[in-house]
């Protein structure tokens, strides 16, 4: 998949993150409701230990209502993890997170709650910390990256808020949690192939949700390819050359602007189980690469020791004949 990641910067974050882990009593995971896995960070869990953790599903209002909360049953089937479902417009039950988190720490009753809130970019995380605080104290936006530094919060009843720069991490084994997260606007517009992208979403979408795409733009039958249902949204949007052939970038452009405004209705792009079988595969390939590379590696070895025995060989009969 065409995109680029800033392994530098993230590397900073991640050392943020890491060296401010001793002095955090609770983690707050901010994520978004349509996509809970593939924008959760894998590193994460390994970074907090058995520290507890609050997974916040925001942007729930246009996510699939139903699937929401199956997602959030999953996620607490994990030890030490809590699972919060808010809108930005409901306030009182963002502000109640603050309550949510504490209460995972009841031995630090009647101290100072030290929570880290972290989340990838454009999830929602500046939105909520300004919620928390009662006052606009973090920038937000439509677009990834707009928290740069990591600072502290005092949001009350007790509760310290350490926030973090959003964070991407650097290589994405699982290609499908990729598109996902440029459907969803986590990825810069500059890095991600509108088309590569536009076809996925099609993809699913007409698998998912075809009721959805019919009524949106309009079509009789549902194409029955990606490629056919971007050019149909093409023609229908008026998205045509001069010599009559869609432009294919600028009709997936119309597709994921229209995904994640809510104008194809509440939707969510991934679902427990299919997880699941997504994580046993990339797990599966992670494993056959490596021992591709093992082999490749002892294949390379052994020609090296090869074109070598004959030199060696060489040099043992000229120093037996001295």
């Amino acid at each position: 998949m065409p995109i680029q990641w800033f392994p530098g910067h993230m590397h900073k974050a991640q050392l943020e993150i890491r060296a401010s882990m001793p002095k955090t009593d609770v983690v707050i995971e901010v994520l978004d409701a349509r996509i809970p896995y593939s924008s959760q960070n894998p590193l994460l869990a390994e970074l907090r230990g058995n520290k507890p953790c609050l997974k916040v599903l925001a942007k729930s209002d246009l996510a699939d209502e139903s699937l929401t909360l199956e997602w959030q049953e999953y996620l607490e089937q994990s030890a030490g993890v809590r699972a919060r479902i808010v809108t930005t417009e409901d306030t009182s039950t963002i502000r109640s997170l603050k309550y949510a988190a504490a209460r995972m720490v009841p031995h630090r009753e009647g101290k100072m709650v030290n929570a880290l809130i972290v989340g990838i970019p454009n999830v929602g995380k500046s939105t909520l910390i300004n919620v928390l605080a009662g006052k606009k104290l973090a920038k937000t936006g439509n677009v990834p990256a707009i928290t740069k530094q990591q600072q502290r919060i005092n949001i009350g009843d007790g509760v310290m808020l350490c926030d973090t720069p959003g964070i991407l991490w650097h290589k994405v084994h699982n290609a499908n949690s990729g598109y996902r997260l440029a459907l969803v606007g986590s990825i810069q517009e500059t890095a991600m192939d509108y088309g590569e992208v536009g076809f996925f979403g099609a993809r699913y979408l007409a698998m998912s949700y075809a009721d959805r795409l019919q009524k949106r733009y309009d079509l009789d039958i549902l194409p029955k390819t990606e490629m056919e249902l971007v050019e149909a949204i093409g023609r229908k949007r008026g998205c045509i050359s001069k010599n009559q052939i869609v432009d294919l970038d600028r009709a997936s452009r119309i597709l994921i602007a229209d995904l994640r405004t809510g104008l194809l209705g509440r939707l969510t792009l991934e679902t427990p189980s299919m997880m699941e079988q997504e994580i046993k595969k990339t797990a599966e390939e992670i494993l056959e690469k490596a021992e591709s590379e093992k082999a490749q590696a002892e294949l390379k070895k052994k020609r090296f020791k090869d074109k070598q025995r004959p030199q060696q060989q060489a040099r043992e009969n000229r120093n037996h004949q001295g």
